[in-house]
């Protein structure tokens, strides 16, 4: 019986197909393993908060600038009284320099109250309180101006923390309304409103249109008590001290009713 011998001779070469399949399916899977991997890594990475922007050059000398100019504003009344302005324009001109007067007051953070009882005493209810409205809403462009394109660029990265974040983002998207809530306040110092509405996203209009809405009751009831403060014990001036207590609590229980609520 002849003896088996073995194949010792070269091994036949594999088809081309086959070994171009072999090859590509190893290499597939060597470059499906990589992604894996990786995605298996980031999947078990923590979350890392993205770091807060840091404000530009140009917009902190902007906010420098705002600052210079509030200052100037406020300091320009150790020169002048505006009580005094108001008091000596006669003739044509006494409404319109004491409309400016007005305006140029609250942004030199006059409180609006003695403003609103000034213009009582100087015009009585009938034309102190659409003077003082006016003056109001002014003062307001003004500073909502001033702090949108000085300031906000470079306050907007610093919001940070829970409340300044709910603030701002209620002034966002119920602009308004919330601006409303603001203005119907008597205790809220109107420039702080004023700025933080204009550092915030709130519309120009809206702020606009809640401002003008919103600083009627207490300018009419402010100016009133102005234009009646020789007489405390008439009907106007008692009429006017209740509308403005009653509004104060009606800003404090809309405020309470609108604070964030913790989810269950």
């Amino acid at each position: 019986m002849p003896a088996l011998q073995p194949t010792s001779g070269p091994t036949a070469p594999l088809p081309a197909d086959a070994d171009a399949g072999t090859t590509s399916t190893t290499a597939s899977a060597g470059a499906g393993a990589i992604p894996d991997v990786h995605s298996r890594a980031h999947a078990h990475a923590p979350d890392v908060p993205a770091p807060h922007p840091r404000p530009h050059r140009h917009a902190l000398l902007r906010l420098g600038l705002l600052v210079a100019v509030l200052a100037a504003a406020a300091a320009s009344l150790l020169l002048w009284d505006p009580t005094a302005v108001l008091a000596a324009a006669t003739g044509p001109w006494r409404m319109p320099i004491a409309l400016a007067a007005y305006a140029f007051g609250t942004v030199a953070f006059l409180p609006r109250p003695a403003l609103n009882a000034g213009m009582g005493l100087l015009f009585g209810s009938l034309w102190g309180v659409p003077l003082a409205v006016a003056g109001s809403a002014i003062g307001a462009i003004a500073a909502f101006a001033l702090g949108r394109s000085l300031g906000r660029e470079a306050l907007r990265p610093l919001v940070r923390g829970k409340v300044l974040t709910e603030i701002d983002r209620r002034l966002s998207e119920q602009g308004f309304r919330s601006v409303l809530l603001v203005r119907l306040f008597p205790g809220a110092p109107f420039q702080a409103g004023n700025f933080a509405c204009a550092f915030s996203g709130v519309r120009f209009w809206p702020y606009l249109a809640a401002t003008v809405l919103g600083v009627v009751p207490t300018t009419a009831a402010y100016v009133i008590a102005g234009a009646s403060a020789s007489s405390p014990g008439s009907p106007a001036f008692l009429i006017s001290a209740s509308v403005i207590a009653a509004m104060c609590v009606f800003s404090a229980v809309s405020l309470w009713r609108a604070r964030p609520r913790r989810a269950t």
